[in-house]
């Protein structure tokens, strides 16, 4: 990269795996960036659901979920990182007393463009009681990346970028994200090359 050139910031970004990248956490997943500076970036894999529900990782931490829609919902793989704690990606909630630029939870990143992802069970004790947010993608992981090893990723054309449409993350069946990011850019999965074209 140029010195002149702007560093980019794909933070509520959808990455989306090429074809020819095979790496067993990260083939055909797309990656919902919670953080992306140039220190690097943080992200969770939304289409990669694990063996357990929600019902069964409430009942490991000692919660009861009151919330049947809830209760078959995946628990998905987020990424290789710190694979036995939780992520809460969340719409944000408003709450009376709380400035709007703190969260209700104890440990809450608050990403623009309306989501924000929490790590305290505190998150999971207002869900299981039917309060807490509506909307929730939980992972048991995440992705990470170095300063500047995002960037090398996409230089060697390893993922695609479109900008996140949180519908994909809350309302499109596991099965059919890779295909519905892939439209966010015009393309169908068919369209891609699993090797890098060289002019």
């Amino acid at each position: 990269m140029s010195a002149d050139s702007a560093p980019i910031n794909l933070t509520h970004h959808f990455l989306i795996a090429m074809p020819g990248l095979e790496d067993a956490p990260f083939d055909r997943s797309v990656i919902y960036l919670c953080e992306h500076s140039a220190k690097g970036a943080l992200g969770l894999i939304i289409n990669k659901p694990s063996d357990i529900n929600l019902k069964k990782l409430f009942a490991k931490v000692d919660l009861s979920l009151s919330r049947s829609d809830l209760s078959e919902t995946p628990v998905f793989n987020g990424g290789p990182v710190q694979t036995e704690r939780g992520f809460v990606l969340h719409d944000a909630v408003d709450a009376i007393g709380v400035a709007a630029d703190e969260s209700v939870y104890a440990s809450t990143m608050t990403i623009p463009g309306g989501l924000e992802m929490t790590t305290s069970k505190d998150v999971l004790e207002a869900i299981s009681t039917g309060a807490g947010p509506k909307r929730v993608l939980v992972t048991l992981g995440y992705s990470s990346w170095g300063e500047g090893q995002l960037e090398s990723e996409l230089a060697e054309n390893s993922w695609l970028t479109v900008g996140a449409d949180t519908s994909v993350i809350f309302d499109t069946p596991v099965e059919k994200r890779y295909d519905v990011a892939l439209k966010l850019l015009g393309l169908e999965s068919w369209m891609i090359s699993p090797s890098a074209g060289r002019a």
